[in-house]
């Protein structure tokens, strides 16, 4: 037999990688006394939105999902789209206006979970969000309405990586957004300034026209002015600060944080500057963001939007929105698409064909 020398052999070391994708979305309940009516076990629905790839939508249980949970505010996460293999996913809701790292700490320990259709869901501990009578003392009920926040993250898969070097060298992530938005922030070596709604704004024309054509042709092509040579250029018809939250996507390819009670308006604006400078990834951004906020007050607002800004996504959005007879019927009643067929009169004839479309399969 060969006797151990007692030395060690090689060692090597891997390590096992989640590919994750987050996000959050907040969810309003306005008039909650008039939900309180609701029986047990009857919900209402969100508005879909995305989250990791994938729409989503919550379920608000006013009087709990269940007999067992009637004296609690219920609340579900709703896989709102067909898919071919299931979406692991983990979630967790909390009110608007707690820690984060709170939330955080929640969304850490929470189960993935398996949400394999559409309308395929999961309760867990959320069929007992809150006791009613807590929600009703809360501060985080105001003026008869209060905000939930549901945190998602969405798990791809897992990849194995070798981690030898990881035990000697760590590589942070790369900060470029964080540098490009200190940059605009700071105007260090800025070379062009804009007069927008009554403000001086720097900036960088190189950075400007990379992300741009309309920037790079009014900066350096053939739209140049003279007054753009002195570096001063002024921007009619915008409000100061909704160029100034185009730049920031410019810089740094996301939005400014919103309150989601000016979120549609500011949206609206944005895509109009994003289709006037040519930023398509941002006029897409605001069109999928403009989808959630279609209703009877809205629809033909953003319809007509959506018509003079070629969003054919946004249209079609508020086109199943109003192929509904009841919302069509609200609608009609807010006088919102009587203005609409005086100023676009060819799209309320597009509108009418596809409600009569629709009418016409149903037989």
């Amino acid at each position: 037999a060969m006797a151990s020398s007692g030395t060690s052999g090689n060692s090597s070391r891997s390590a096992i990688v989640a590919d994750t994708a987050s996000g959050h979305h907040f969810l309003t309940i306005h008039g909650y006394s008039c939900t309180k009516d609701l029986p047990t076990g009857e919900k209402i629905s969100s508005r879909r939105f995305k989250v990791g790839g994938h729409r989503w939508r919550i379920d608000y249980y006013p009087n709990g999902s269940g007999s067992a949970v009637a004296d609690y505010v219920s609340l579900s996460l709703i896989l709102d789209e067909d898919v071919a293999a299931g979406v692991k996913a983990k979630h967790c809701f909390c009110l608007s206006g707690e820690a984060e790292k709170i939330q955080a700490a929640r969304l850490t320990s929470a189960p993935v979970v398996t949400f394999s259709s559409r309308r395929s869901c999961f309760f867990n501990w959320y069929s007992t969000f809150i006791r009613r009578e807590d929600l009703q003392k809360s501060k985080n009920l105001k003026n008869d309405s209060f905000t939930v926040r549901c945190d998602i993250l969405v798990v791809h898969g897992y990849r194995a990586q070798d981690a030898a070097a990881a035990a000697f060298v760590s590589v942070p992530p790369c900060d470029l957004r964080g540098d490009l938005g200190m940059l605009l922030q700071t105007e260090k070596g800025a070379d062009v300034v804009f007069e927008v709604g009554g403000e001086t704004i720097a900036a960088h024309r190189c950075v400007l026209a990379a992300r741009s054509s309309v920037f790079a042709a009014e900066l350096f092509g053939p739209m140049k002015e003279g007054k753009a040579e002195s570096g001063i250029v002024r921007v009619e018809d915008m409000e100061a600060e909704v160029f100034k939250a185009l730049l920031r996507f410019v810089y740094t390819g996301s939005l400014p944080e919103m309150r989601k009670e000016e979120e549609d308006v500011t949206c609206q604006h944005l895509l109009v500057a994003a289709d006037r400078y040519g930023m398509d990834r941002l006029k897409l951004i605001c069109e999928e963001k403009l989808c959630e906020y279609i209703d009877v007050n809205t629809a033909a607002t953003i319809l007509l939007l959506s018509e003079q800004h070629h969003c054919e996504g946004l249209k079609k959005a508020c086109f199943d929105f109003l192929a509904s007879p009841a919302n069509l019927r609200a609608t009609v009643a807010t006088d919102g698409l009587q203005h609409l067929s005086v100023s676009c009169p060819s799209l309320m004839v597009k509108l009418m064909a596809f409600i009569a479309s629709l009418q016409l399969c149903e037989l």
